[in-house]
């Protein structure tokens, strides 16, 4: 992709195939939120789960054609307090990477403690995300 224009965010979406069901809808209206605001999705890739995003948000990162990324994911309690862990860890994680390389990126992942039920009405927290990250790429570039 060449230089971004003033007003065009370039951005890249990643999803954890864990609860795919329900991470795939919340792809899916990231994708129509970023084409709302005038944002373009270049790139889509997966992640095995949510513990695993960081380093592929990392990789992106590092890409000249990404301004910003979009993680999207489900994070639903089980037995243990598992749960608990995958999610403040990689929430910890991704905000470290926004930090050090200067790029937003979106937390679109619910949970953790929700059930099934209370991550399929949470999908939305995708759009969430790209709307966040697209004001922050917008507002960065204005400083």
């Amino acid at each position: 992709m060449a230089k971004a224009e003033t007003g065009t965010v370039r951005l890249a979406l990643v999803g954890s195939e864990y609860n795919y069901d329900i991470t795939q809808m919340m792809l899916e209206r990231a994708r129509e939120e970023a084409e709302f605001l005038g944002a373009t999705v270049g790139l889509v890739v997966k992640t095995p789960g949510v513990y695993d995003m960081p380093l592929m948000v990392q990789r992106l990162l590092q890409r000249k054609d990404v301004d910003a990324v979009v993680a999207v994911g489900a994070v639903i309690e089980g037995e243990t307090g598992h749960d608990d862990v995958v999610m403040n860890q990689a929430a910890r994680k991704l905000i470290d990477l926004s930090v050090e390389y200067g790029k937003p990126v979106g937390l679109g992942i619910s949970g953790p403690g929700e059930t099934r039920l209370q991550a399929q009405d949470r999908i939305e927290n995708a759009a969430n995300a790209v709307r966040a990250v697209v004001k922050m790429t917008r507002r960065l570039r204005e400083i």
